[in-house]
């Protein structure tokens, strides 16, 4: 046999031989890393198909940093979130890795460029899963976003108002309520300037009704912001009967109108300004979480906004359930007064009777100590 086709077999033989070899302790090697994953000896990452997990925002998140810096939510809080969403995926991107997704861009502000350049996925593919998120999150929202549901729950934020207020008149209270407006991306047509406020910036109106505590109790979002105050609440339908448990009209106790007129009007604004700056600093605690968003103008369709607005007031429910609680950076500032025929407009469909009523208790009762605890 020529001695050079000799060789070339034997190199053959020997590179094949080498080769089952190698298989054969890689297999080994599979077997082990397996029964190791199985008795808990190696802890894996959690595995989606085509994400790579590398990339730093991720990297964070699966290394057990501190998500909140880049999501804005604690891991308590997060946990609560994806239990409540009961998103099983059998394929795509995996819940934890669109929800992660959905909330870095609520985080960020960023574009969809810009947020699939961070996660190494296409752009698309971050705007089907914003909406799909959205949507989600919004589907849960009654779950979340709900008044006091039995006469225990009603007691304890009662008696929650009443330490607010610093006075035992202020029991009868359920909730406070007020408005805020978000700032949008002033719509082209002639429409786009209905959506000018008193303040001159284009916005869209949030109602709500928040507990003792700064947890959204109902909301109401999506008017123009050049609409009063007052016709939001008359259309809203915590006003309307969508709630058989109220009362109708709905007593909506307004402090005295300036200047205010004897002692006991002026002790009663008092301890109403006290109860109802929790509303303030409700806003105040979901706007300073998602900074990004709230603090600029929001860049989605003006559509789209109530249902990213309603998403993050689901949030920070959530959050406050988790003891995640962001405070406000600053003194809560409210919209100003509003002009006269506002002002007509909102005692109107307030109840100046429980007014008058809660005045004359505050005369009559005494104060509750700055230091009563009364929940």
């Amino acid at each position: 046999m020529d001695p050079e086709i000799l060789l070339r077999f034997l190199c053959t033989f020997l590179i094949i031989d080498e080769l089952k070899k190698l298989c054969r302790h890689r297999h080994r090697q599979h077997v082990l890393y397996s029964r190791l994953i199985r008795e808990n000896h190696i802890q894996t990452r959690p595995m989606y198909c085509r994400i790579n997990q590398s990339v730093p925002v991720l990297d964070r998140f699966f290394s057990q940093e501190d998500p909140r810096p880049d999501f804005r939510l604690s891991r308590e809080s997060l946990a609560v979130l994806l239990n409540l969403l009961n998103q099983d995926r059998r394929h795509g991107w995996g819940a934890t890795i669109e929800i992660l997704v959905f909330l870095f861009w609520l985080a960020s502000g960023a574009s969809y460029r810009v947020v699939s350049r961070v996660f190494g996925m296409p752009r698309s593919t971050v705007h089907y899963i914003f909406h799909r998120v959205t949507k989600e999150v919004l589907a849960i929202r009654y779950q979340v976003i709900h008044l006091p549901t039995t006469p225990e729950d009603l007691e304890v934020v009662s008696r929650g108002f009443a330490g607010l207020a610093r006075h035992r008149a202020f029991m009868k209270a359920v909730g406070a309520i007020d408005g805020c407006h978000i700032r949008i991306k002033c719509p082209s047509g002639p429409d786009g300037q209905c959506y000018r406020n008193r303040k001159l910036f284009p916005s869209i109106i949030l109602q709500a009704v928040c507990d003792h505590r700064g947890r959204f109790i109902d909301t109401y979002v999506g008017w123009l912001g050049s609409v009063h105050d007052s016709r939001v609440l008359r259309h809203s339908p915590l006003y309307n009967g969508g709630y058989p448990c109220l009362q109708r009209p709905l007593p909506l106790i307004t402090p005295y109108k300036r200047p205010v007129q004897g002692v006991g009007a002026q002790h009663f604004n008092s301890h109403h300004s006290r109860a109802r700056s929790i509303i303030e600093r409700a806003f105040g605690m979901m706007k300073n979480r998602f900074r990004a968003i709230f603090l600029q103008a929001l860049e989605v369709h003006h559509t789209l906004v109530p249902h990213v607005i309603t998403a993050c007031a689901v949030l920070h429910n959530i959050c406050l359930s988790a003891g995640d609680i962001v405070a406000p950076e600053d003194e809560p500032e409210g919209d100003g007064a509003e002009d006269d025929e506002g002002e007509a407009g909102l005692e109107a469909v307030s109840g100046a009777l429980w007014r008058d009523q809660l005045s004359a208790e505050v005369s009559a009762l005494e104060e509750v100590p700055p230091d009563h605890d009364y929940c």
